[in-house]
Parts: structure tokens; sequence; C-alpha cells
């Protein structure tokens, strides 16, 4: 789950000094689950926008703000209420915010800041678990990503600094190579720490990342 949390208001103000007529979308998946995208958020944002001395014109509420074609059909549906803004709000993840801009010719506006790839460990707790590398080790390291849960991001091994198991970079946290220890001994698969990896780089990734399952490219 893509996980976001709320700019703060003075910086959604200040990026919508130009417009006085905006409209407002959020996200039914992930937002709504992290109470940045949902309904109720997207009411509460009205009311903070038109104390503000800002118009909405409408509301938009998509299944999901990272699918172009249903995006692309919501702006549509609400054709009038689009054409009088100025500027669009999501309240979705950078994705979200990037989709729509793509479908529009307004100025679009994100209301959030998106933070990392987590599990829902419980309502409203989220923790980080994926840094998207596109070299996954998950085979090797008992399925616990040394790229997110070691602060250092090593790949083959701890750095040495932990403490009573605890991470010497940010001592609240359990030490990522130690968990992965643990967890292979339970799985009688420690013989897997012998397979060492090679070092990442960004050379493998030209950025930005494309993956089509049409088999050829869309003209």
């Amino acid at each position: 789950m893509i996980i976001s949390q709320k700019k703060p208001d003075a910086e959604i103000l200040d990026s919508l000094k130009d417009a006085t007529k905006v409209v407002l979308m959020g996200c039914s998946e992930c937002a709504t689950v992290c109470q940045t995208g949902s309904e109720e958020a997207i009411a509460a944002m009205k009311v903070y926008l038109e104390e503000n001395g800002k118009t909405v014109t409408c509301t938009i509420y998509p299944k999901a703000s990272c699918n172009k074609l249903a995006v692309k059909k919501d702006l549509k549906d609400n054709k009038e209420a689009v054409g009088e803004a100025q500027a669009i709000l999501t309240m979705s993840c950078g994705d979200g915010c990037q989709t729509v801009a793509g479908v529009t010719k307004l100025p679009v506006y994100p209301a959030n800041d998106t933070m990392f790839l987590g599990e829902v460990e419980r309502v409203g707790l989220f923790t980080e678990a994926c840094r998207f590398c596109g070299q996954c080790v998950l085979a090797s390291t008992g399925a616990i990503c040394p790229i997110t849960k070691c602060a250092k991001s090593l790949t083959n091994g701890p750095c040495g600094g932990a403490k009573d198991g605890m991470c010497e970079v940010n001592p609240k946290n359990q030490c990522g190579w130690i968990m992965i220890y643990n967890r292979l001994t339970e799985l009688g698969q420690l013989d897997r720490l012998y397979d060492l990896k090679e070092p990442k780089g960004h050379l493998i990734n030209a950025y930005p990342r494309e993956i089509n399952l049409r088999g050829e490219k869309d003209e």
C-alpha cells in the first residue's frame, strides 16, 4: 500500500495561490486507508478551502487515482464543473497526482506527501516495507527486506553497530540483519546468508521504468 500524509495547510494554500476555483479529487484506494484521500478527508478539505476564500466547483472520488482511463472518465463526467475550475487539488499519492495531470490542461497540485510502500499493521499504523528497488533479494533473506529494514540498506550482512539487537542509526528500530538471521534460523535456511549479492546500482534501471503486458508498446 502506498502510504501518504497530508501536507501542512499553509503549504496547500500556497500552492493554490493563483486559483480561486478548485476541483478536489480523492482516491478510494490507498489514500482512503491512510485517511488522506477519503470522502471524509475531501469534505474536511472542502470546508477548509472555502473558509480561506476558495470555491470548490466539484469533488471527485475516483476508485483509483492512478488509473488513467478511469480518471479521464471521471473528469469528463464532471466536465462543466472542471471547466469552471482554475486548478485541481489531488488528495492521493504522487502517482495519482501525476496521473490526473496527464489527462487535463489545468494545473494539478498534491495535498499529500507520498511517504513509502508499507504494511498496514493495524488501523492507523503503517510500517515501511519496500523501496521499489527492482532487484528483489527476499528469496535469500527470509522475506525480510534489508534495503528497507536496515537503515544502511546493506545487502550482505550487518554493519556491526547494533546494540542489544537494536539499530545504531535509530535505536527505536530492530537491526534488520538480526531480524533476517533469526528468521533464517527459524526456517533452517542459514546457508542462504552465504549467497553473496552484487552491490546494488542504478545502471540496471533507466527511469522512468515501464512494464508492458500488452506485448508491444502502444503507439
